[in-house]
């Protein structure tokens, strides 16, 4: 099956950017009343500040990919180093020495090429890295068979943008206070 943009469903593009919206003004009515705390959950967690989690995102679509910032930036201690739209633009990004990233943020369909095909660039650098940098792939086409290819080509889970926000920002909210689970699938372990 050929990944491209024709084969794209606009309806699922509008559900994801309606629920990202609404999920941004939900999170940020709850992070306006949580007063002073910290990012992260457990008592050292919301005492202590935690590094930014270096964030690279690929995503074709403008208004998602900005929507996803704004929300990440909102909810988690994230900092986006960069972001790019298409296949080659982002395993350019990723195999350039000096780059330093702790997680990257996946669609499936890209302007040009794929999500696959990053995950399978992606994976000797990831194998040389210590610490390995996550791999996470945020689609509207996380069928069970997308997300098992998506896994054995190493990413680490697999998020639907429509249902899995929030699992999402629960999953890079763990990294960014070291307690990532490996589960795999959205819904953390």
């Amino acid at each position: 099956m050929a990944l491209n943009q024709g084969s794209r469903d606009t309806s699922s593009r509008f559900a994801m950017t309606t629920t990202l919206s609404a999920t941004i003004r939900c999170s940020s009515d709850v992070s306006r009343n949580a007063g002073s705390r910290a990012w992260g959950t457990g008592s050292i967690a919301t005492k202590l500040p935690m590094p930014p989690l270096k964030t690279f995102i690929v995503e074709d679509s403008q208004v998602i990919r900005e929507n996803l910032i704004a929300t990440l930036e909102e909810l988690v201690p994230v900092e986006v180093v960069g972001a790019a739209e298409d296949e080659t633009t982002a395993v350019q990004w990723l195999l350039q020495a000096g780059n330093q990233y702790d997680l990257v943020i996946v669609d499936i369909f890209l302007k040009g090429g794929s999500g696959l095909g990053v995950l399978r660039a992606a994976g000797g650098v990831r194998k040389q890295a210590l610490p390995r940098p996550r791999m996470v792939v945020l689609s509207n086409f996380a069928t069970q068979d997308m997300r098992n290819r998506c896994l054995a080509l190493g990413a680490d889970r697999v998020f639907d943008k429509s249902n899995d926000i929030d699992a999402l920002i629960q999953y890079c909210n763990q990294l960014a206070t070291g307690n990532g689970g490996d589960s795999g699938m959205g819904v953390l372990s």
